[in-house]
């Protein structure tokens, strides 16, 4: 039985190597634990003989009575298939704690159902009757991305507000703006939306690399590829370049406060669902820690001489579920403490003034908003708590990943709060007031 129990300890250990190593270090792993265990009649096959963690290919011991039912669990639980040994899970899911981040992956199936695969068709998920949704790409010295716009029905040239939507783990334009439902919410508030989508190639989880150096750096990597994918929507369709906003989920939503923090001159605001500081991590090691809520490399940022600084002056909305075991909500803590932060430095001597509510509809769940003002002015920051939410977009659709359809509408406050910062807000807005500070009366409601 203490065999049979160290084989158990030394098999679940190996979870581990999967946030340093990937996933062949980790089968690598199983395998010599399970050829050097107490099960004597297992035989065990050439190209799994040796250690190498740099195989391409790799194959499980072989078991004349069957594989155990522990292994079995266990690779499922990992997302691991390997053909002919374990059979693909019928919805395959990433490990909560890689959702973030991605890594290579040989012969790993994670994420979405394959109804979620990015269409190339026009107009897949457009409003019945109403709006296009268009396939393009852009391409420039970083690299190239495919890209998805909504153009709303009411468009004739006329210059509209811009959303740029940032999809997390596994995602893609077409079951990100299916799960989040902007393209509704833009429809009826004539706004266009523009979905980069993140290339297998580039990120084998389609993470958008938030936790690499070079993808933090304005004019580098991913950044200079969303910017310029922003800046030419905007030219194609005649935008207006005063409305023009960044929203992501996860790694979409690290990303777009990556966005916010190094083009201020591009964004006027900037929401961040479930997702992570700027430079929470620069590896895979320092992004897994981040994501539990421990960024300790940030030190350095913290003295205000950083580009990070540059956030205090573009408005942030966040949410986050405190119960979200994937990225710890200590994350939407820091974003909001950043934002207060780097404004006392910035403006210096003025008064900012916050207030909490409590609210939530009958049978959805409830929540706490903290906003940030000054004096007669819009909200420059909130901060959405989702009492009980796990690692989901609030309100949003179960047509999409990721989605919690019982939290407030994420989307429509989303684009609720962008529409305040605007210097003349085009909509009328039903939270009670036009530029004015939120008061208790009306907590809850959305456009």
């Amino acid at each position: 039985m203490s065999q049979v129990k160290n084989l158990h300890d030394r098999i679940a250990a190996t979870v581990g190597l999967l946030a340093s190593k990937g996933p062949n270090v980790a089968l690598a792993a199983i395998q010599e634990a399970l050829k050097n265990g107490p099960l004597a009649d297992v035989r065990t096959s050439n190209a799994a003989s040796s250690f190498r963690p740099d195989a391409a290919v790799m194959s499980m011991p072989q078991f004349p009575a069957g594989q155990p039912e522990f292994v079995s669990k266990l690779l499922k639980q990992l997302g691991v298939c390997v053909p002919g040994i374990t059979d693909a899970p019928a919805t395959p899911a990433m490990p909560s704690w890689l959702n973030a981040a991605g890594t290579s992956a040989a012969r790993v199936t994670y994420g979405a159902p394959a109804s979620h695969a990015f269409s190339e068709e026009e107009n897949e998920n457009a409003i019945p009757d109403k709006g296009q949704f268009l396939s393009k790409s852009y391409a420039n010295q970083a690299g190239s991305r495919r890209y998805k716009v909504y153009i709303p029905s009411t468009y004739v040239g006329q210059p509209m507000p811009l959303m740029v939507m940032l999809h997390g783990c596994t995602q893609n334009p077409d079951d990100f703006s299916a799960g989040t439902q902007m393209n509704t919410v833009a429809e009826e508030k004539q706004c266009f939306v523009v979905y980069p989508a993140q290339e297998q190639s580039a990120n084998a989880s389609k993470c958008w690399n938030w936790f690499k150096a070079l993808d933090q750096q304005r004019g580098q990597g991913e950044p200079s590829i969303i910017a310029g994918i922003t800046n030419a929507v905007i030219a194609e369709y005649g935008l207006d370049r005063d409305k023009v906003y960044v929203a992501g989920m996860s790694a979409g939503g690290a990303m777009a406060v990556i966005m916010g923090t190094t083009y201020p001159d591009l964004y006027k605001a900037v929401g961040v669902h479930s997702g992570l500081p700027y430079a929470a991590a620069n590896d895979l090691p320092s992004a897994m820690s981040a994501m539990r809520g421990v960024a300790a490399n940030r030190a350095r940022f913290n003295d205000g001489s950083s580009s990070q600084s540059a956030l205090a002056a573009i408005p942030i909305i966040v949410f986050h579920g405190d119960s979200d075991t994937t990225v710890s909500s200590a994350n939407g803590n820091q974003l909001i403490d950043d934002f207060v932060r780097n404004f006392a430095q910035r403006e210096v001597g003025a008064a900012m003034h916050v207030l909490v509510e409590d609210g939530g509809k009958p049978g959805r769940r409830t929540y706490t908003r903290t906003s940030h003002h000054m004096d007669d002015q819009p909200a420059l920051a909130e901060h959405w708590v989702i009492h009980g939410a796990g690692h989901a977009w609030a309100g949003g659709s179960a047509r999409g990943s990721y989605t919690d359809a019982s939290g407030p509408d994420a989307s429509r406050e989303m684009l609720r709060f962008f529409y305040t910062q605007s210097p003349e807000p085009a909509h009328e807005l039903s939270m009670g007031r036009k530029n004015g500070p939120i008061s208790s009366s009306n907590a809850g409601q959305s456009i």
